[in-house]
């Protein structure tokens, strides 16, 4: 029997839907769940994705992905190359294995929820192409470094981190649930879809899937980069969403994409800024996280919104202002908290990494110089202790990023400080006044205390470092330490410098 042609039966396939009744509609699709709001049963007709795939076709495309990966990875076994990898850029692909991989597991969950909620069958659909995918890129993520852990125990945090108390997991966990799981599936849609994958993860597998590349690393370039093919696919869903809602609530729609560019925005400063512009050797860096930025996120992002007649989010100034020293401070502060990390942070602060780096930020040496000064002079005169934390900064309530970073010291429109808010008798800190209002719109979700939070609340015993280090699940065979072995230092040994602790 001849096979009826694509194009006379995929559009009633992926289009189909039921007329319910022996129940409500409201019982099937429920108001907390779907998050239907102000929009009409009937406008979710017009739900519709610009890229269609039948399920064969997405079966035959998906086995030559990972026929290529794994083909690569099964010859790169028995190779040496990843001996010959720089130590700062392994630190690279150790934070994207530990921040990532589980993350990936997690949005299988948010597509399963939108291919069961989701408001047009078109809609769930994808969904399921979604869920697949998803599937896909958590186990490849894992997979991956879990041959490496026999020559560094640092790679088991890939399926580690997300089971353990970690400062940086906590922020990022705070982040990717308040993203795909928490919220209603039309919040979901426009969140992880539009926001988070047209968007963000351009930083972490488009430049580092370059600077990979360029360091050696081809396993890891490659992995990346087949995982970062599918995103194109299963990210529609954000689009057609977005329209209706917009059509709608303008102002709804507004809110979640501003709020959800805030915190992605906050959370890659201490994922992938350091990793470009420090940890990456400096020879193999192709742009500054500054640069990948603005032409791949901000300008990218603001064409998308403007397309759909929304305006620029109201902090905007304050985040552009914050590519030149977020990163800078978060890498400061993990350098030198770097025993509460599951990987080897990079000084790169040697002479010729300076150069570079007030090459590409003119106020580097005003804002941070003066402070790795002191960190030098103390490296080189034998002082290590003083390069060691003593306590934990104090961190904010929404972002979960230590309060500073989202400033520098001699930037006097957005100061460090913080931007206390009470409420209930409770006063909350944060990092800055968009992480302080996103979070008092939002108060009604659950309060998720800070690892600070807990420390005063007794829940860390014993309350001092080493305490803390093990409540965190860090233990010394892979706790953070210098990936050069401070050697970076030493060129200033016959220089003087700036300030003296």
């Amino acid at each position: 029997m001849a096979r009826m042609a694509r194009e006379k039966w995929y559009d009633i396939v992926r289009d189909l839907d039921w007329t319910l009744s022996y129940v409500d509609y409201e019982a099937v699709f429920p108001e907390w769940m779907c998050g239907h709001g102000k929009i009409p049963r009937e406008a979710w007709a017009k739900w519709d994705e610009p890229y269609k795939v039948t399920y064969p076709e997405y079966v035959a495309t998906q086995r030559e992905k990972e026929t290529g990966a794994y083909s690569v990875k099964s010859v790169l076994q028995k190779s040496k190359v990843f001996d010959q990898l720089d130590e700062g850029w392994k630190s690279v692909a150790k934070v994207h294995f530990g921040a990532v991989s589980l993350i990936e597991d997690l949005a299988v969950y948010a597509e399963l929820r939108m291919a069961r909620f989701g408001l047009s069958p078109a809609w769930r659909n994808v969904a399921l192409f979604g869920a697949l995918d998803e599937t896909r890129h958590a186990q490849i993520s894992l997979f991956f470094p879990h041959e490496l852990i026999g020559k560094d125990p640092q790679y088991d945090w890939a399926h580690k981190a997300y089971q353990t108390n970690d400062w940086a997991i906590i922020a990022a966990r705070a982040t990717f649930d308040g993203m795909m799981i928490n919220p209603n599936v039309v919040d979901v849609a426009i969140q992880l879809p539009f926001t988070f994958e047209t968007g963000f993860t351009n930083v972490q597998f488009v430049a580092l899937s370059a600077d990979a590349l360029e360091s050696g690393d081809i396993n890891f370039a490659n992995m990346i980069s087949s995982i970062q093919t599918d995103e194109a696919r299963h990210s529609q869903q954000g689009g057609p969403t977005l329209e209706i809602l917009v059509e709608h609530d303008p102002k709804r729609a507004q809110w979640i994409i501003d709020k959800t560019f805030w915190v992605s925005a906050r959370l890659f400063s201490v994922l992938t800024g350091p990793g470009m512009d420090y940890y990456t050797p400096l020879e193999m860096r192709k742009q500054s996280y500054k640069e990948f930025m603005e032409e791949w996120i901000a300008e990218q992002f603001l064409n998308q919104i403007q397309d759909y007649g929304l305006k620029k989010p109201w902090y905007w100034d304050e985040f552009i202002a914050g590519l030149d020293t977020w990163h800078h401070s978060l890498h400061l502060g993990v350098w030198y908290w770097r025993p509460t990390v599951w990987w080897k942070p990079q000084g790169g602060v040697s002479p010729e990494e300076r150069d570079w780096l007030n090459e590409k930020y003119p106020d580097w040496e005003k804002n941070f110089g003066w402070i790795w000064d002191v960190i030098i002079e103390n490296i080189n005169n034998g002082r290590m202790e003083p390069t060691f934390p003593e306590t934990l900064p104090w961190l904010c309530n929404l972002c979960h990023l230590p309060i500073g970073t989202a400033a520098a010291p001699n930037n006097d429109k957005y100061p460090v400080r913080s931007y206390p808010l009470k409420h209930n008798g409770y006063t909350y800190h944060f990092c800055s006044r968009p992480c302080r209002q996103i979070w008092w719109e939002d108060r009604d979700t659950m309060h998720d205390p800070t690892v600070i939070e807990r420390l005063l609340a007794g829940e860390i015993q014993p309350p001092t470092v080493e305490g803390i280090l093990a409540w965190m699940g860090l233990t010394p065979d892979v706790m953070g330490d210098d990936a050069y072995n401070y050697s970076w230092a030493k060129p200033y040994a016959s220089q003087p410098t700036q300030s003296v602790a």
